[in-house]
């Protein structure tokens, strides 16, 4: 949906109904959220399967998922909207080129938080996930090592 709404957002721009294109803007920043929220939520389940293996059952794990994936972004663009619904606009850049037109964030402050700051917090805590994970992985290998030398033995 991310990849639909971004491709037809410089067509949608072009009828200049700003409804539209705040429809169109929410629904880009949304599914680039989305996308976002998903990605940390697949390093949380690297970190359930590889480092917390046994005894990890979570109850309607599925939905939890379902909930946090499309409800955190919602939460965000919830909060945009009930802040100033001006901030999703139309960023035209060139009069001559009609096609320079793109619903997006026109406020920079908002931008920078809802975007900029959400993909680099995801991104941060995705990295600590990836070190935890080779760190488990890497202290499963010494393990392993040390048990066959002392089976040589």
């Amino acid at each position: 949906m991310l990849n639909m709404v971004f491709l037809t957002n410089s067509w949608l721009s072009s009828f200049n109904q700003p409804g539209v294109c705040v429809a169109v803007a929410m629904l880009l920043h949304y599914f680039l959220l989305a996308a976002f929220t998903w990605m940390w939520l697949e390093s949380v389940h690297l970190y359930l399967a590889l480092v917390k293996v046994f005894h990890v059952y979570v109850p309607k794990y599925m939905l939890k998922c379902c909930v946090a994936g499309w409800g955190i972004p919602a939460i965000v663009i919830t909060i945009v909207l009930l802040i100033n619904k001006d901030f999703y606009g139309n960023g035209s850049h060139s009069e001559s080129n009609p096609f320079t037109n793109f619903c997006w964030i026109q406020e920079n402050i908002a931008f920078y938080i809802s975007v900029v700051a959400y993909v680099v917090l995801v991104l941060l805590m995705n990295t600590a996930m990836f070190i935890t994970v080779l760190l488990q992985i890497r202290s499963m290998k010494s393990r392993t090592q040390k048990r066959s030398r002392f089976w040589k033995h």
